[in-house]
């Protein structure tokens, strides 16, 4: 059962954390990766796929940012359930487009272990998607990983902490921080 916390816990949770990224240095991020996905897709006539409700604010982000030819669809597969540690995989929603013979893009947070990001890729593949890709805004450095799977675009690197901001989440909250933040070790839990 996912742990609940109040907003005043939140609140503190964020005044002890670390900031690892402004949200100028995100958004300059953002402007990189979106012309990297300009160059690569602009003819593909793909589909973004966002992961909720990670992916939300990358999505939401790069959108405006694209300035060509695409559709955008979403699912929700989660393996934390406003927790800070990853369980079994659960589908709360598959993509509503036929993913036949598409590009697909998928947008999430982060690459953490990478089990939930290569099931979703498995399913868009199993699904007669042509060929897909990962963008995700923050790819964490460490030696656990339960996948190989590799994103294609890359925004950010960080060090193994729990993070928030941009998308990410600390039991529920602190997905729309005004960066990204690493938990304190006291908060953790």
């Amino acid at each position: 059962m996912p742990q609940e916390i109040t907003p005043q816990q939140a609140q503190r949770v964020q005044a002890n954390a670390t900031r690892l990224y402004s949200q100028r240095e995100v958004e300059d991020v953002l402007d990189v990766m979106a012309a990297q996905i300009s160059q690569s897709l602009q003819a593909a006539n793909p589909l973004l796929l966002c992961v909720m409700n990670g992916g939300l604010i990358i999505t939401g982000r790069l959108l405006p940012r694209l300035s060509f030819p695409l559709q955008v669809d979403y699912c929700h597969a989660s393996r934390y359930r406003n927790q800070t540690s990853g369980a079994a995989l659960e589908w709360k929603q598959h993509p509503h487009c036929d993913l036949k013979g598409r590009t697909v893009l998928i947008l999430d947070d982060i690459l953490d272990e990478g089990a939930t990001l290569e099931a979703i890729a498995q399913y868009c593949l199993d699904a007669g998607a042509e060929r897909v890709l990962i963008a995700v805004l923050v790819v964490k450095n460490h030696e656990h990983k339960l996948s190989e799977i590799v994103a294609d675009f890359v925004g950010l690197a960080s060090p193994d902490r729990y993070l928030f901001g941009y998308g990410m989440d600390y039991k529920g909250y602190l997905r729309n921080a005004d960066g990204i933040y690493a938990v304190a070790e006291e908060d953790l839990g």
